[in-house]
């Protein structure tokens, strides 16, 4: 998964010179929200150190959002969407979705690794943890699961029609396996601590994204 750097910015795009300034504390406050939700899960956060790693005050985030439980709405939908987007996009668009899912595994493993077997996923850590106990993480959270559902449903589909993917492959079941199986992987591998986990579990997924390409007599 990439560096919490990078997907804290991953934000909105530019506005006008006039509101240029509050949007970059808009940002540095979601950044470093962002970060720390991930060291340490949304309710253990503190604003303090939300407020010391961005060098924004407290009148500042007060200002952009009303309560650490909207600052906490707004991390799910401005970073952690584009976080998890920038990770199957380019699967789910592409002519040939399974090298491209395959691709994104293998990457992940050469240079994520670390981060996978520490932190786990940010969007997996918030599912677990709030989606439980409070309704608006849950919608939220859901939402981003259900696109990303319905676009890899899509993308197996569009696959299938240019005779990349097995004609016989139930999209909608395939696509729900893949994202508990990259999900799963991550998650029990930070529970184990264990790069070890991680690399077994995505060679496996690896292998199940193979049994997906047609046969020579599909052809």
């Amino acid at each position: 998964m990439p560096k919490p750097s990078r997907a804290a910015r991953a934000l909105r795009p530019q506005r006008p010179a006039s509101r240029r300034q509050p949007d970059r504390t808009r940002q540095k406050l979601l950044g470093s929200a962002f970060e720390e939700i991930h060291r340490n899960g949304f309710r253990a956060a503190s604003l303090d150190a939300i407020l010391k790693n961005s060098g924004v005050t407290k009148g500042a985030l007060y200002h952009h959002f009303g309560s650490k439980l909207e600052l906490g709405y707004a991390v799910v939908e401005e970073v952690v969407r584009p976080f998890v987007e920038a990770r199957w996009r380019p699967a789910v668009e592409s002519l040939d979705p399974v090298s491209a899912g395959i691709g994104i595994v293998k990457e992940l493993l050469m240079t994520r690794a670390d981060m996978a077997a520490s932190l786990g996923c940010p969007f997996n850590n918030l599912c677990q943890e709030m989606s439980p106990v409070d309704e608006g993480f849950r919608k939220r959270l859901n939402a981003i699961l259900d696109d990303w559902r319905n676009s890899t449903i899509e993308g197996l589909k569009r696959g299938q029609a240019n005779g990349a993917v097995r004609k016989d492959v139930d999209p909608r079941a395939a696509a729900a396996f893949i994202i508990a199986g990259v999900e799963g992987c991550i998650g029990m591998a930070k529970a184990s601590r264990s790069k070890e986990f991680l690399q077994a579990g995505m060679t496996g997924l690896i292998d199940y994204l193979e049994h997906l390409r047609p046969s020579c007599d599909d052809h």
